[in-house]
């Protein structure tokens, strides 16, 4: 099995009512609860169809982020590192996914320093190491503290750099095969995916570039056909999803789940 894209389980947050006061880099109007729910419905069916068992946690109304899982922990076979999120905000928001993780894994340590930042969506993990990208979100102090926990797990973390005026490092990336990455220019042009094969999205449609591969599925939000047409030459089994409210919030398709193949 490929770790880095073949998984067995996923879980996700039903969204919050709470979710229209969620954070935003830019307003750029207000989440449409309804549509967002039935958008969330549909990835859900996205990730069962590929045979994963998926596992929908209830709202979390004191956290309007909270349907953005990923950013709370990185789920590798091993075992499962809680993170410490940049925005205070959300901090509480890791505690309540870690009993969930412990009824999977063994082994679920947590970034605990008081000086320690650090969200899922900068963390890019393939098949030979995991990147790390510094941003608002995660500081030096985080990518040190995860580097220690799995190295023990026989992971290699390298630090890169977010982009300025981007959220996240997933924000602009993501990764399609064992040796190639969906990536916007500006991303791409640090150099932090020499080695890999590079797709670049379409002039126009750097937001796609949030996709996630799922088993045989590659899921992107659906409206970049420039993109989807690219991958679809490249030979990839690409299905689209609704994302319209979740981009309301910065959020893209691989915020939504944590994926993952336990080993115990």
């Amino acid at each position: 099995m490929t770790a880095s894209y073949c998984f067995t389980h996923a879980i996700t947050r039903k969204p919050a009512v709470s979710i229209t006061a969620g954070l935003r880099a830019v307003d750029i109007g207000t989440p449409d609860l309804a549509r967002m729910l039935a958008h969330h419905a549909d990835y859900i069916a996205a990730l069962r169809s590929t045979g994963a068992e998926v596992v929908e946690l209830e709202a979390l109304e004191a956290f309007p982020d909270s349907v953005f899982v990923e950013d709370t922990a990185l789920c590798l076979p091993q075992g499962a590192v809680v993170m410490r999120p940049g925005a205070p905000s959300r901090l509480g928001e890791a505690a309540r996914m870690a009993p969930h993780l412990r009824a999977l894994y063994a082994d679920v340590p947590q970034i605990s320093g008081p000086d320690s930042f650090i969200e899922g969506g900068d963390i890019l993990t393939t098949e030979t190491e995991i990147l790390v990208g510094r941003s608002a979100r995660t500081n030096a102090a985080g990518i040190v503290e995860l580097t220690a926990l799995v190295k023990d797990w026989g992971h290699t973390v390298r630090e890169v750099f977010t982009p300025p005026g981007v959220l996240h490092f997933k924000t602009d990336c993501s990764l399609l095969d064992a040796e190639t990455i969906l990536s916007t220019k500006r991303l791409a042009a640090s150099g932090c995916f020499d080695g890999y094969k590079v797709i670049y999205t379409a002039e126009g449609e750097e937001a796609c570039a949030n996709t996630i591969r799922f088993n045989d599925l590659v899921i992107m939000p659906s409206g970049f056909a420039k993109t989807r047409d690219a991958l679809d030459a490249a030979g990839f089994k690409v299905l689209e999803v609704g994302n319209s409210e979740c981009a309301k919030l910065d959020g893209g398709m691989s915020c939504l789940s944590l994926r993952f193949t336990p080993r115990g």
